[in-house]
């Protein structure tokens, strides 16, 4: 009961700000304003890391997306501080339906899971800042592909499914500097104890423009521990059940039709639920990995 609550409050809240801006927008259409233009996307590319920016290519682009972690540090020059450990993979491809509407499919190598995405945007910055923010809605359909016998004896297909819904909020200040900020809600059909079905987080990323191709690229992603809504309170209180944040420093490198990031970071998952529920790696005790993002853009 109470995580459909939980799902139907943000599908709620997530409407509720849909027809609220689609109102507006149709208000303003009556009274024949002027249109204003709408500023230049806060992010170069429409990923950030693992996260999504608001940023949605023009329609009738296709995107492809090749996202790589390789292993911990950990064992340092012994597996080439992660290089030659057990490494994570992600495929995709993003196609824009129109200029704010954009669906994508994945493949990533941990669980073997498949995701279906879609990012709308509901709100676009304007020039003059009569628009101060681009507001996006983001979602993320996860299905594991694992053997049944991960499952227990109770298999069934639902058990594989999760879900990751997002807003994001971002506002670009000037040609060097633009940040976001995204709560976010992660549910899980199955879980082992002591993991909650149930999550909900903050992210913050940030990008500081250094020369027309580079910026300086952060994130950090929050799993919030609110023991009133979880199923586990000993969860809580040892912490075994919580997620540890994603903390990422990184250098992209982007053209009008590619973007490239090199960074540290901690979460070796790259779907966002996974990050969200079940990453351990502490980035402040060492547990740093390399991560590898590439996207490459084609026009129709």
């Amino acid at each position: 009961m109470r995580n459909n609550i939980f799902i139907k409050s943000f599908a709620f809240l997530s409407l509720s700000l849909l027809f609220s801006v689609q109102g507006m927008t149709q208000d303003e259409a009556t009274e024949e304003k002027p249109v204003a233009r709408p500023a230049r996307p806060a992010f170069e590319s429409g990923l950030l890391f693992d996260n999504a920016t608001t940023t949605i290519q023009a329609q009738k682009t296709l995107e492809m997306v090749i996202q790589h972690r390789f292993g911990t540090m950990d064992n340092g020059i012994s597996d080439l501080y992660g290089i030659w450990a057990p490494s994570n993979i992600r495929l995709g491809l993003n196609y824009s339906i129109l200029n704010n509407l954009m669906v994508g499919i994945g493949t990533t190598k941990f669980n073997k899971m498949q995701d279906i995405q879609i990012k709308y945007n509901i709100l676009q910055q304007t020039r003059s800042n009569s628009i101060p923010v681009t507001v996006s809605l983001y979602e993320v359909i996860g299905i594991d592909g694992s053997a049944e016998s991960k499952f227990g004896k109770n298999y069934a297909f639902s058990n594989r499914l999760s879900y990751f819904s997002q807003i994001i909020i971002s506002h670009r200040f000037n040609d060097m500097i633009s940040l976001q900020i995204a709560p976010s809600f992660t549910h899980y059909n199955a879980t082992e104890h002591p993991v909650d079905h149930d999550r909900l987080a903050i992210s913050v990323g940030g990008r500081i423009k250094v020369s027309p191709q580079s910026s300086v690229i952060l994130l950090a992603d929050f799993p919030l521990r609110i023991q009133s809504i979880s199923e586990h309170t000993e969860a809580v209180n040892d912490e075994t059940g919580i997620a540890k944040p994603n903390i990422c420093i990184g250098w992209e490198i982007s053209t009008s039709t590619h973007a490239f990031h090199v960074y540290v970071g901690s979460a070796q998952n790259i779907l966002p639920q996974e990050n969200m529920i079940f990453n351990k790696n502490d980035f402040f005790d060492g547990d740093i990995l390399i991560g590898l993002n590439i996207t490459r853009l084609w026009g129709f």
